[in-house]
C-alpha cells in the first residue's frame, strides 16, 4: 500500500513538472518573450540593461472572428517592436514602427517627414539637438542622419527607427523591415540593471527601481 502510494505521488509530481515544462515552452514560444536591451539606440525612452516582456501573441495571424475575442491587433505607427535584424536573422533588434505599408517616408534637417507632412515625434532624442532643422552646410550632404529619402514603403514591410536618432542602426541604413520579421511588441521592463562602476555588479545596487514594471510607449 505504502509503495503504491509512493509510486502515485511521484508520478503526480512527474506530470506536475511536465506540464509546468509544456506551459513553460508554449508561453517562450508563443505569448511572451524576454528581451535585453543592449545598445543606446533607444535613449531616452530605453536604457542599456533594461530587461523588458515582448508580446509575441499581439501581432500573430488570426480570423476577424478571433481578433474580436482575443487581445489582437495589427502593427500600428509607434508601437515599439522587436525583430529579427533583417542583416542577420538570428539576432534580435528593437525599434519604433515609422513608416507603414504605402507611406512615403523622407527626413529633412533630422525631421521624418510622412507623405509630405512632418511627424510629431515627443521621444525622439538627438545627440546634437541643435542640429534640427538647420539649413543643411553641403546640399549634397549624403548623411542619413540628417537626410533621407523620400522612399516609399512596399506592401507588407515597415520603416523602423531608434528613438536616438543619431546613433540608432535602423531602416536608414538596412532598408525596410518585412513583416513576418516582427516577433512581438515591448511591453514593459521588468528589471533595470545600471552595470556601470557604482554599482560594482551588485544586482541589488545596480537596479534602477524607478524603472521596474515601466510601460513602454
Amino acid at each position: 500500500m505504502t509503495e503504491d502510494f509512493q509510486k502515485s505521488t511521484a508520478r503526480e509530481y512527474f506530470e506536475s513538472i511536465v506540464i509546468a515544462v509544456v506551459l513553460a515552452l508554449f508561453v517562450r514560444t508563443f505569448a511572451v518573450q524576454a528581451f535585453k536591451i543592449p545598445t543606446g539606440s533607444m535613449e531616452h525612452n530605453l536604457l542599456i540593461g533594461d530587461h523588458l516582456l515582448v508580446n509575441k501573441f499581439m501581432f500573430g495571424q488570426a480570423s476577424s472572428f478571433e481578433r474580436a475575442f482575443l487581445p489582437m491587433r495589427d502593427v500600428r505607427r509607434g508601437d515599439i517592436i522587436v525583430f529579427k535584424y533583417p542583416e542577420e536573422p538570428e539576432r534580435d533588434f528593437i525599434k519604433r514602427i515609422i513608416g507603414m505599408p504605402g507611406d512615403t517616408i523622407e527626413l529633412k534637417q533630422k525631421q521624418i517627414f510622412i507623405n509630405g507632412k512632418p511627424l510629431d515625434e515627443p521621444y525622439v532624442h538627438y545627440l546634437n539637438p541643435g542640429d534640427l532643422g538647420a539649413p543643411l552646410d553641403d546640399p549634397m550632404d549624403s548623411d542619413v542622419r540628417r537626410k533621407y529619402g523620400p522612399v516609399t514603403v512596399p506592401a507588407g514591410q515597415y520603416f523602423a527607427m531608434g528613438d536616438n536618432r543619431d546613433n540608432s542602426q535602423d531602416s536608414r541604413y538596412w532598408g525596410f523591415l518585412p513583416r513576418d520579421y516582427i516577433k512581438g511588441r515591448a511591453l514593459f521592463i521588468y528589471w533595470s540593471f545600471d552595470g556601470g562602476p557604482e554599482s560594482g555588479g551588485n544586482p541589488v545596487a545596480g537596479t534602477r527601481w524607478s524603472r521596474l514594471l515601466h510601460q513602454i510607449h
